[in-house]
């Protein structure tokens, strides 16, 4: 990713015009350059924050698109963030729809796949899963180990999850 102070005082200009036509058509030029450091931060609080439908799926759209591994680090100090679920959803999903490979983040992953809700969970899920071949034995441990330490009631909409993820990890 580049860095550009302009571009993302651009972007924040955009982001407060108010008028949803030009913020939808900004975000989908963005999806045709290289991303600059602040963009994902800056669209993924937007994302959060608007009730547009069409916003919400042009920032998702273009969080879809990344194809810059170094965007990675950002997505996830994202995730780490207190958003509402669906905006994590979003992010999590954008992890495995970009084809960008998060095995080096597979304990985040997995931290939000127990802290979050059940669609977030198989979001998760399949980012580990897509990405379970780049893990070490140790790191696949690791993972695991923070899984079973979590303790989940049978009757948790996530414990057929969590025995999956456990399974998958097990491979």
């Amino acid at each position: 990713m580049i860095k550009s102070e302009n571009k993302v005082k651009e972007l924040i200009e955009v982001l407060n015009n108010d008028e949803n036509i030009v913020i939808t058509e900004a975000i989908e030029l963005l999806r045709q350059e290289k991303p600059f450091e602040g963009a994902i931060g800056l669209l993924t609080s937007f994302y959060d924050k608007t009730n547009d439908m069409q916003v919400r799926k042009s920032i998702a759209g273009f969080m879809n698109d990344l194809k810059d591994q170094s965007a990675c680090k950002e997505v996830i100090n994202e995730i780490r963030k207190e958003w509402k679920p669906d905006t994590v959803s979003m992010l999590v999903s954008s992890c495995w729809q970009s084809g960008l490979n998060y095995s080096d983040y597979s304990i985040d992953l997995a931290k939000v796949f127990l802290q979050g809700d059940y669609v977030t969970a198989i979001e998760c899920l399949t980012v580990i899963e897509e990405s379970v071949h780049e893990l070490s034995k140790k790191k696949r441990s690791e993972v695991k180990k923070l899984i079973e330490e979590n303790p989940f009631p049978l009757l948790n909409e996530k414990s057929t999850l969590t025995l999956e993820l456990i399974s998958i990890l097990e491979r």
